[in-house]
């Protein structure tokens, strides 16, 4: 079942943080990045393993680890403080969107991920946890256009799989139903949609991108 903004920041500690996701991010860290912010050729991708460790601390690290630390107001205050010295940094911008989502403000949050997506359109993150406010919202059909538009910039990315999967079901409840409707004596959609509803209200949640661990010494 996918999370809405507001059982996210309650339920922290059940995010899914997709393990050995390889994205695009490490390609783009040169032209969005001051140069002297990064070790030569180090890698950084939302939603992986933690990558090789650079010898100096980062904005973003302080961010994440306040986040990680349950101390939202101060991640939020560290990343936006960093995105006025670097503004165009995918890794503060997703970190600035999952805490807005976190915090129960879905349209901002869907903002900062539709403003990745636009700069970044090959990052698949952003894609699913724009997903995740669309699906909280309702909106099932824009849901799993953003889901087929993230496995699509990686089809590897079994976490968007897993959620278009979600969508799919509440698509079908969505179709049964209106079956139903226009055909009082369908006893056949009647039963599928019994049978939908039963899975659809045992599958876990939620199933959302989380930032990547931080990349500085500890």
């Amino acid at each position: 079942m996918l999370a809405s903004g507001a059982s996210t920041a309650s339920a922290q500690n059940d995010l899914v943080l997709p393990l050995n996701q390889s994205s695009q991010l490490n390609q783009l860290i040169q032209s969005s990045q001051p140069a002297q912010a990064y070790q030569p050729n180090q890698t950084y991708q939302l939603g992986s393993g933690e990558p090789l460790r650079p010898a100096r601390i980062e904005p973003y690290d302080g961010a994440i680890a306040a986040y990680r630390d349950g101390r939202i107001s101060e991640a939020m205050a560290l990343t936006e403080a960093a995105l006025l010295v670097d503004p165009r940094n995918p890794r503060l911008r997703f970190l600035k969107g999952v805490i807005l989502t976190d915090t129960a403000q879905p349209e901002a949050a869907s903002e900062v991920f539709r403003g990745l997506i636009r700069d970044f359109p090959e990052l698949p993150e952003p894609y699913n946890n724009l997903a995740v406010v669309q699906a909280a919202a309702g909106d099932y059909d824009g849901a799993r256009q953003s889901l087929e538009q993230s496995v699509q910039a990686l089809p590897s990315y079994a976490l968007a799989r897993e959620n278009l999967g979600d969508i799919y079901l509440q698509l079908a409840i969505r179709a049964y139903r209106d079956a139903g409707r226009l055909d009082a004596g369908n006893l056949s959609a009647r039963r599928k949609l019994a049978i939908a509803r039963e899975m659809f209200a045992k599958l876990p949640s939620p199933s959302v991108s989380t930032p990547p661990r931080s990349g500085a010494q500890p």
